[in-house]
């Protein structure tokens, strides 16, 4: 029995990888008769999945999408949760992931109904606005993963802010997705306390397989505290507010997750603040304010002035002729025009 079932689960995945398999091939990489993928794929179609076959010289198998998902027990909302998550992770920040994603992609939407594949092509039109987002080892999330499931203590080497690197004995407990980064979050052996620590900062990670008692985590849970320890670094960061012409909805509606912290400002406009390491980092996210968002910098003259800055360079850089002022004495400023 456990070997008919190993082998009807290659077969699955075989079907999944190729929208059409010949019999003879198929059979051929299973090791078995004609006659015993035969009983094989009706293992498979009374399990739920839909299985067309065709005869003839080039007849063979296919897998095909249904009227109803095959029991993966998923509603259809988390199919469709399920192949977006999917195309976020091939999409930014997990590096080497992309082809392990996509290729998980493709199995799923191979199976979805028409109606939920068009519900996910339409949701992946919504694209994230910013994409500097460090990149780590897929492996890695995994490993610490595991980590924080079993309770293993870990040791690995950590890259401070100012680039110090530092050698440490954690328990860990979660790990965190923010906007930008990831996060693991547990108790510091070495320095009696807990702490959270980025990991695309994490490098020779090892599980030393030595169980760790349960502590309990000072907050309600492990993003709040992660929410803490960063609001505690943006005390040295710059800050800035954007004073934006939308009311909050149309605005948290087109910036989604990155609307972060946003608040009405009146009926009809909206406060958001915005923050970074440096006065060229907050720049770098204004880049990523689409076009006819009007908008206006308060609360830090200094930022204002280094955007006024970076304008006219940019501007002297793309357009000398139009940026250079003009000599002579009374001579009016010349009038940019856009095209």
């Amino acid at each position: 029995m456990a070997q008919t079932t190993s082998r009807t689960l290659e077969l699955l995945s075989l079907l999944q990888t190729h929208r059409h398999w010949r019999g003879t091939e198929l059979a051929a990489r299973l090791g078995v008769t004609p006659r015993t993928l035969r009983r094989d794929i009706e293992r498979l179609r009374e399990l739920g999945y839909s299985v067309s076959a065709t005869r003839g010289s080039i007849g063979g198998y296919q897998l095909e999408g249904g009227a109803d998902m095959p029991p993966l027990l998923l509603t259809d909302d988390e199919a469709v949760a399920l192949a977006i998550g999917l195309r976020s992770y091939a999409a930014g920040g997990i590096a080497d992931g992309e082809l392990t994603a996509l290729t998980a992609l493709a199995k799923i939407e191979q199976i979805l109904p028409a109606e939920l594949r068009r519900r996910v092509n339409a949701l992946a039109d919504v694209q994230p606005m910013r994409r500097d987002v460090p990149r780590v080892p897929a492996d890695l999330l995994g490993q610490l993963a595991l980590a924080c499931r079993d309770g293993d203590r870990i040791r690995f080497s950590y890259t401070a802010r100012d680039g110090a690197e530092t050698h440490r004995l954690v328990e860990p407990h979660s790990i965190v997705s923010s906007s930008r980064h990831w996060f693991l979050v547990g108790w510091d052996g070495d320095r009696a306390d807990w702490r959270t620590f980025r990991v695309d900062r994490i490098s020779r990670f090892l599980n030393t397989r030595v169980r760790a008692p349960k502590r309990n985590l000072p907050a309600e849970d492990a993003a709040e505290f992660i929410q803490a320890a960063v609001a505690s670094l943006d005390e040295i960061r710059q800050t800035a507010d954007l004073v934006m012409e939308l009311p909050l909805d149309a605005m948290t509606g087109r910036f989604g997750p990155w609307a972060e912290g946003a608040a009405a400002d009146g009926p009809d406009r909206t406060r958001w603040p915005v923050g970074g390491e440096s006065f060229e980092a907050m720049i770098g996210a204004l880049a990523w304010i689409e076009a006819g968002v009007e908008y206006r910098i308060e609360g830090n003259p200094e930022f204002a002035a280094s955007v006024t800055e970076a304008a006219t360079r940019m501007l002297r850089a793309a357009a000398p002729e139009m940026a250079a002022p003009r000599s002579g004495a009374g001579q009016k400023p010349r009038k940019i025009t856009k095209r």
